[in-house]
């Protein structure tokens, strides 16, 4: 499920959180680094569960206005084709799907005033009242509409606060949490059964042991975390001109990821991981830090 990219980014929160707290452990900076990468699925899980509790949500709407004592034409004679929508029934009754979630205790129940007020909203997309528009019914085209619906949910204030309240290992992982439920509601779709998705990408069976994405990950975290002040050392060498006290702690944690990456996978070419670290600085650090992340990394690694 987890790809290089977010593995990278997972590696650098752990290795930010021990410059934060030099107090940390190697034990201690695994558990982070699991907990964050379990938290991405978890995520997942959460936000594939949207599918039957907004689907759920309709319905009952649909039925309260069915029942009022003076329904209008269009409350008596609602348009279902949401409501019975293809998607929800496979998720809401698949076993492993309910006991995974119920584990996790991962619930929408209390979040009803969250689904109303996006109901609400959704009502009023573009792509729902084409969605709703067309008579035609199929499973493909109830799957692009959640993929639509995801999409909308990747800047929602609310969603926001309630994922903050309901676990700090989902900071920033919602839009790749989303892309991945996009394409189980595909899967879904095209009559594939939903299976929880390996954490690792290529820890699939009968695939080979050095192509392990949990290696890499728990490769870079030892080095990275090993070598920690050596690297702020050969940091502070190269940037003369600055106090490495005064130089932002995101960009010492993803120089150090980078040189990390370069000294454990040395058949890894030094642009690509320069590329990556300078990539991820642009969401995780300042608007200047792509420039000094690629300047030092390029000092670091080309002169090795």
């Amino acid at each position: 499920m987890l790809n290089r990219r977010i593995l990278r980014v997972k590696v650098f929160k752990t290795i930010y959180a021990y410059a934060e707290n030099p107090q940390m452990n190697l034990a201690q900076a695994q558990a982070h680094l699991d907990a964050l990468c379990q938290g991405t699925r978890d995520l997942y899980l959460f936000m594939l569960a949207f599918v039957p509790a907004l689907t759920q949500h309709a319905a009952q709407r649909i039925e309260q206005a069915r029942n009022k004592f003076y329904p209008s034409e269009e409350e008596r004679n609602p348009n279902l084709k949401f409501a019975e929508n293809a998607l929800a029934p496979i998720i809401a009754q698949d076993p492993d799907f309910n006991k995974i979630i119920a584990k996790k205790k991962l619930s929408w129940e209390p979040f009803d005033s969250f689904l109303w007020n996006y109901y609400e909203e959704l009502k009023g997309y573009d792509f729902f009242r084409s969605y709703m528009s067309r008579q035609e019914r199929s499973a493909k085209e109830d799957a692009q509409l959640f993929c639509d619906i995801f999409a909308s949910l990747q800047d929602n204030p609310k969603l926001e606060e309630i994922l903050q309240e309901l676990s700090i290992w989902w900071d920033n992982d919602l839009a790749y949490s989303l892309n991945c439920c996009c394409t189980a509601v595909e899967q879904l779709a095209a009559g594939k059964p939903w299976s929880l998705p390996e954490l690792y990408l290529s820890q699939m069976p009968g695939q080979n042991r050095k192509e392990s994405d949990k290696d890499f990950v728990y490769g870079l975290l030892r080095r990275a975390f090993c070598d920690f002040n050596k690297d702020i050392n050969a940091i502070a060498e190269v940037t003369e001109k600055w106090d490495i006290n005064r130089v932002c702690v995101t960009d010492l944690a993803l120089i150090v990821c980078g040189m990390a990456e370069s000294a454990a996978f040395p058949d890894m070419p030094v642009r690509v991981i320069i590329n990556e670290y300078v990539e991820i600085s642009k969401y995780f650090s300042t608007h200047e830090s792509k420039g000094f992340v690629n300047g030092v990394l390029d000092k670091l690694l080309n002169k090795q």
